[in-house]
């Protein structure tokens, strides 16, 4: 292996020395020392653990090295070009992840990476590899969740904002002899939920439940003048549920001249 990597005069190893000692890349720098240690008269079996890499990449990097001198030694990427994740790239990728599939043309409701690889060719020309993909991710911070379920309204919009803006006026000059309430029901599990726990090598942890998930209803009212909130609860979820939450309100404001319950649905 020495005879593949002939010793240099001592100029040239002080030279390539202190481009070693002022390198920054790991990379760079392992092929550096394998060269160095080849220099030393150590073969690729004794440098496969000192180095920890396979032999196959010391005999690669001495074969290079051979051909092309110390250039060889730096990574050739930093020939190809200007940088794909640019500035640019990444504030258009950080406004595409911040917006729906459907809003670019695809029927998917979530991102995947090669969607988003499709979504930006689209804009910028620029296709890159998937797990650089991952990287520019990374870089604007981006992090995979679950989206919130939402439910669409079935109204057309000129009609759920006319009905908001009534509303809206509805609060704004309510009598102070009327009441007004936001109206809700919950469902409340009372079998806790087991989350993700750390544990040690080989053990099981145990988290001790009901056994039987059991459930209660709740249905409460919002006083949109105190914050105050009135509930009332029931073992099933059916109309007695809102009623007695009614007949609750017309106990609570027995003296409204009239009781506005807003509500859903």
């Amino acid at each position: 292996m020495p005879s593949i990597v002939p010793a240099p005069r001592w100029s040239v190893k002080e030279k390539m020395s202190k481009r070693f000692r002022q390198c920054s890349s790991v990379s760079v720098r392992l092929r550096y020392l394998i060269v160095f240690n080849l220099w030393n008269g150590r073969g690729a079996r004794e440098i496969e653990p000192i180095l920890k890499v396979h032999n196959t990449t010391v005999y690669r990097v001495a074969q290079r090295f051979r051909d092309y001198g110390e250039a060889s030694l730096w990574d050739g990427r930093e020939d190809n070009g200007a940088e794909k994740l640019s500035e640019n790239y990444l504030g258009m990728l950080d406004t595409v992840v911040r917006s729906r599939p459907q809003d670019h043309g695809w029927r998917r409701p979530t991102w995947t990476r090669e969607l988003l690889i499709e979504t930006m060719v689209r804009k910028t020309g620029v296709r890159i590899h998937v797990t650089t993909m991952s990287r520019a991710l990374a870089m604007i911070k981006a992090r995979r969740g679950k989206p919130r379920p939402t439910v669409k309204c079935p109204w057309h919009p000129a009609v759920k904002t006319r009905r908001l803006n009534e509303l809206r006026t509805l609060v704004g000059t309510l009598s102070r002899h009327d009441a007004l309430v936001y109206e809700d029901e919950v469902d409340i599990h009372l079998n806790p939920k087991i989350g993700l726990d750390w544990m040690g090598l080989g053990q099981q942890k145990e988290a001790v439940t009901p056994g039987k998930n059991e459930k209660r209803y709740l249905a409460g009212a919002l006083d949109v003048r105190t914050g105050e909130i009135h509930w009332v609860e029931a073992h099933k979820k059916d109309s007695w549920l809102f009623f007695d939450l009614l007949k609750k309100l017309t106990i609570v404001y027995a003296r409204a001249k009239r009781i506005h319950v807003i509500l859903d649905n």
